[in-house]
């Protein structure tokens, strides 16, 4: 009798293990066909993929260490005078639109904007209307409706004199 109990017991503990056996399809991770080959799954028809940011690979991405915003903030003073001169000489500029910014990823060196009212990567300008702050960026499509807002670089935010954890209404111009 005891044989049966602890014959017993150890079926039942090992039925759940029976379904986790490789080739059984409940928990298979990759879809197979059926020669048992993995498929290969391609997008799905107007799925957009991730577009690559304009770089000529010189930004220097911040030290591991980094902690503050001067330590993630890589732009080097030229580059920084350079975006705001632009900013400020360039008038052959078409407005996009108006977007709440954000600040986007800290680790991410540069100046840039990514935003769904571009719908290419180029050479765009922000004007912030509320600190007066105006500063020449590269755009970068973002796949979101275009009411969704946009991210702004770290050195971004800092030449427009907002605060990182704002939230300014910026508007958003494409330079020739």
């Amino acid at each position: 009798m005891v044989f049966m109990k602890v014959s017993f017991a150890i079926v039942i503990m090992a039925m759940p293990l029976a379904a986790c056996a490789p080739g059984q399809g409940l928990f298979d991770p990759q879809p197979r066909s059926a020669d048992n080959n993995i498929v290969v799954l391609s997008p799905a028809e107007g799925q957009t993929r991730p577009k690559v940011r304009p770089s000529d690979g010189t930004a220097l991405r911040p030290p591991s260490g980094a902690r503050t915003a001067e330590a993630f903030d890589t732009t080097t003073q030229e580059e920084r005078a350079a975006a705001v001169q632009t900013a400020q000489t360039e008038t052959r500029a078409s407005l996009l639109g108006t977007t709440i910014a954000s600040l986007g990823a800290p680790s991410e060196p540069g100046i840039w904007m990514k935003t769904p009212l571009a719908d290419s990567p180029g050479k765009g300008r922000v004007d912030d209307p509320a600190s007066g702050g105006s500063v020449a960026v590269d755009l970068i499509p973002l796949d979101a409706p275009r009411g969704a807002g946009s991210q702004l670089s770290l050195a971004a935010m800092r030449l427009l004199g907002v605060g990182l954890t704002e939230l300014p209404e910026v508007e958003v111009y494409r330079l020739p």
